[in-house]
C-alpha cells in the first residue's frame, strides 16, 4: 500500500476512524508531517483540530536515548529507570528540559498564532502522524496527553513497522495503522509525494480548519470537600456558567472521583450545560474495609448528604449518575428523595437497591448496559420489573461491562446527556447551550 501524499493518507485514515464520529474527540497532529494528515481526519470527523508538540528529553551525551518527554502546560513525563542508569543529576535534567522547553514554546507560538489549546481533560485524544519509525515520538505523545487528563488515547497513522505496534498498544487505548509492513525502510518510501511540511503550512492548516477554534474553554474544575456526618468526602466539582442542573456521580467498587470513564461522561454533561460532582462516597480509611464498599445503605446516606450540599451550593435540580454498586446506592437514595430529577446507571447494579426502594423511586431512570454484559443485563431487567417510575433499559451493542470498546463510552455519554437534559432540566430553563463537536 502506497499513498499519493499526506492528503490522500489522511482521507484514507479518516475512513478507518469513522467509528469515532460523534465521540467527544480532539484530533492532535504531530508536527510537522502529521498536521496535513490530521487536518483531513478532523474535517472528516467534524472534530476540533490542534497541534501536539512534544519534545523528547535526551541524555546529554547520548541524545537518541530519551529519559522523558515534555508537553505544553508544564507537562513532564520521566523515565526514572533511564535517569538512574545514566546517572543524571538534577542540574543535568533541568538543563536539558530548559533547552527543549524553549523550543517547544517557540513552535507553539508559531503554529497557534495566539489561539488557546483545545482542552483534553475527560475527552478522547486522537493522535495522528504521517507514519511511525521507532515509535518514540508517538509513545511520548501518548504519555503527554494522558498526563493532560485525556480519558482515552487513540493513536492513528497511515504506516508503521509491525514490530513497533505492540509496545504502542501498551501506552494507547487503541492503535490504528493502515499498513504495517514487516520491514518499513523509511516512512517516505510509502508516499509518492513526501515533500517536507514547513512551519507556514502547519500554521495555515491549523488556522483554516473548520473546527480548530470551535471549542469553548472548560469550566473550572474544583476539588471540594462535602460534609457527611463526621466524614468529609473529597469530590471534583464543575459548575458551568448558566448551568441548568447538576449531577452527582456515585462510583462503583474500586473506582473514585478520578475514574477516566466517569470524567469523560462528566465532560459531555458539562458541555451540555450541566454541573457535575464526582464524589468519593468513602474515605480512604473506610475503603480499607471491603464491607463498606458494598454497604448500599451507607453509600446511599452519603449520596443524600451530597445532594443536600449541592442544593445549598447551587439551588439547582439534582440528578444521580451511578456506576456498578453506585447505581444501587443512587436508586436507594432517590427512593427517599422525590426531588431527585433523574437517575442514570452505567453498567450498574440497580438490583442492589432493596425491592421496596425500587418501587418508591419517582425519578425517571435510564439503565445503560453493555450488550455483551449478559449477567448484568439480566440483573438490570429484574430490577426494572420492580420499578414504578418512568424507566428504560438502553442496551449498547458490542459493549462489555466497562464500555472499553471503541465508540461505546461515547454512546453512554450521549444517552446520559440526552436523558438528563430531557428530565432533569426545568422547562423554563431555556435552550441548552450549543454543544461542541
Amino acid at each position: 500500500m502506497r499513498f499519493e501524499d499526506r492528503t490522500d493518507a489522511g482521507r484514507r485514515l479518516a475512513r478507518r476512524l469513522e467509528q469515532l464520529r460523534g465521540e467527544d474527540v480532539v484530533v492532535l497532529g504531530l508536527p510537522r508531517g502529521g498536521i496535513p494528515v490530521a487536518y483531513e481526519v478532523a474535517e472528516a470527523l467534524e472534530a476540533p483540530l490542534d497541534v501536539l508538540v512534544v519534545r523528547k528529553l535526551g541524555v546529554p551525551w547520548q541524545p537518541e536515548l530519551g529519559f522523558g518527554a515534555i508537553g505544553e502546560l508544564g507537562v513532564r513525563v520521566l523515565n526514572e529507570d533511564v535517569i538512574r542508569d545514566a546517572g543524571l543529576t538534577p542540574a543535568q535534567l533541568a538543563a536539558v528540559e530548559e533547552s527543549e522547553r524553549s523550543e517547544l514554546e517557540r513552535r507553539l507560538r508559531r503554529y497557534r498564532a495566539g489561539r488557546d489549546s483545545v482542552p483534553l481533560a475527560g475527552r478522547t485524544a486522537l493522535i495522528v502522524d504521517d507514519g511511525l519509525a521507532t515509535g518514540a515520538t508517538a509513545e511520548a505523545a501518548c504519555r503527554v496527553v494522558r498526563d493532560q487528563g485525556a480519558a482515552r488515547v487513540v493513536l492513528a497513522v497511515p504506516v508503521g513497522p509491525e514490530r513497533t505496534l505492540p509496545h504502542l498498544r501498551e501506552v494507547a487505548d487503541e492503535v490504528v495503522c493502515l499498513h504495517s509492513p514487516h520491514y518499513l525502510g523509511s516512512v517516505g518510501a510509502w508516499y509518492r509525494d513526501f515533500e517536507q511540511t514547513d512551519d507556514e503550512e502547519v500554521a495555515e492548516l491549523l488556522g483554516s480548519s473548520m473546527h480548530a477554534t470551535a471549542v469553548e474553554q472548560p469550566p473550572p474544575n474544583r476539588e471540594v470537600e462535602v460534609p457527611a456526618g463526621r466524614a468529609r468526602l473529597v469530590a471534583r466539582f464543575v459548575l458551568p456558567e448558566g448551568a441548568r442542573g447538576v449531577v452527582a456521580f456515585a462510583h462503583g467498587s474500586g473506582s473514585s472521583r478520578n475514574s477516566p470513564r466517569n470524567r469523560y461522561v462528566a465532560g459531555v454533561l458539562n458541555r451540555a450545560g450541566l454541573g457535575t460532582l464526582l464524589l468519593d462516597l468513602l474515605t480512604v480509611e473506610e475503603e480499607r474495609d471491603r464491607y463498606n464498599v458494598f454497604d448500599i445503605d451507607l453509600l446511599a446516606d452519603r449520596l443524600r448528604e451530597a445532594s443536600a450540599w449541592l442544593r445549598r451550593e447551587t439551588a439547582l435540580p439534582v440528578g444521580y449518575f451511578g456506576a456498578s454498586t453506585g447505581a444501587g446506592a443512587a436508586l436507594e437514595a432517590a427512593a427517599d428523595d422525590p426531588d431527585i430529577g433523574a437517575v442514570v446507571s452505567r453498567g450498574g447494579r440497580p438490583d442492589l437497591a432493596s425491592p421496596a426502594a425500587l418501587a418508591r423511586v419517582e425519578a425517571p431512570t435510564l439503565l445503560i448496559v453493555g450488550g455483551d454484559d449478559i449477567r448484568v443485563l439480566s440483573l438490570n431487567r429484574l430490577a426494572a420489573d420492580q420499578m414504578r417510575c418512568e424507566h428504560r433499559i438502553a442496551v449498547v451493542p458490542g459493549a462489555g461491562h466497562l464500555f472499553a470498546e471503541p465508540g461505546t463510552l461515547a454512546t453512554v455519554a450521549s444517552l446520559a446527556r440526552d436523558w438528563f437534559t430531557a428530565h432533569l432540566v426545568r422547562p423554563d430553563a431555556g435552550e441548552p447551550p450549543l454543544r461542541s463537536a
